[in-house]
């Protein structure tokens, strides 16, 4: 998810340059809904590799291959882009039809990457993701980025039943790997804490171990909210409204800031630096590997970036 929200100020970089351009994005299914926010995308083309690489055998799978491969080989492109410099996005790229363009072999990821690419540019790996993919797309087009950064989409007009009428902060404490994590005890003092303030917290999971550790959590935070399964665009409207938004390195808090609200994210196992939260809005990068945040410096945080 990290990946599709860091290019969004891609799409809004080319639309300010070229107005009349065209846009379409090729996307993992399941965040399909984070480029439907941007107003400059014209067409999403959902792709599900994760789930085929474990369907292989079945014939559904290659039955949807074929289908995408000819959905997007339907259009001719002046130019494909392919930011993440893997060998899995610079195969797709060779489906489709067009100039193909990535990083050069010293700024992929996966070099062997290369071999697809019909243009190569060379972008310093250690500048932030969003860094890279913006200087990829501006080498590629032939113009100079503008230092603001512009993540151009719009939480959808939606209101879930399910949230409160009084104020309330999320508390995004799920992440993809156990280093990410912050304690839980950490997060009950976090929890006091926006109670004192007459905040209700709420507690979003995404798979049945984090739906256990928001329950434990809500048991042991006052007032505390587990909601039901969100689709993102729903989780999208949530973090719109929030009066606070505190996260572990997830893609979520990579969204509230795309959304520009106030967010302070904290790291346990991974470098702020490199894939820290980016965006000219109220935020704060806390921790580092093996260094997280204590529960004080999170509360100062979260006070400084709502007086922002």
């Amino acid at each position: 998810m990290g990946d599709v929200i860091n290019n969004l100020p891609v799409v809004t970089d080319i639309l300010s340059h070229f107005p009349d351009a065209q846009i379409d994005w090729v996307v993992e299914a399941p965040f399909s809904d984070i480029p439907k926010m941007h107003p400059g995308v014209k067409t999403i083309i959902p792709v599900s590799i994760r789930r085929w690489r474990k369907n292989l055998f079945k014939r559904s799978t290659w039955h949807e291959i074929k289908d995408f491969k000819q959905k997007l080989q339907n259009k001719q492109y002046d130019i494909v882009l392919d930011t993440q410099g893997l060998m899995k996005s610079a195969l797709i790229t060779r489906i489709a039809k067009g100039t193909r363009c990535g990083f050069a072999w010293d700024s992929a990821w996966e070099p062997l990457a290369t071999l697809f690419y019909n243009k190569k540019f060379s972008v310093d790996k250690t500048r932030h993701a969003v860094d890279r993919y913006r200087l990829l797309a501006a080498q590629t087009f032939g113009y100079k980025p503008e230092p603001h950064i512009n993540y151009g989409i719009v939480a959808p007009a939606l209101t879930p039943s399910w949230l409160p009428e009084n104020p309330y902060a999320v508390l995004l404490h799920a992440t993809s790997r156990n280093e990410k994590l912050w304690p839980e005890s950490a997060w009950i003092e976090l929890g006091a804490y926006y109670k004192n303030q007459g905040i209700i917290c709420i507690l979003p999971w995404g798979n049945s171990s984090e739906h256990a550790r928001s329950k434990r959590l809500a048991e042991l935070i006052p007032d505390a909210i587990v909601p039901p399964a969100m689709r993102l665009e729903e989780a999208a409207a949530m973090l719109a409204h929030a009066r606070g938004v505190v996260g572990v390195d997830t893609g979520l808090v990579h969204l509230t800031a795309a959304l520009q609200k106030p967010v302070v994210a904290i790291f346990c196992g991974s470098d702020p630096a490199v894939n820290g939260l980016y965006a000219d809005s109220p935020i704060r990068n806390l921790g580092n590997f093996g260094t997280p945040p204590t529960v004080a410096e999170v509360i100062s945080a979260v006070e400084a970036v709502n007086k922002a």
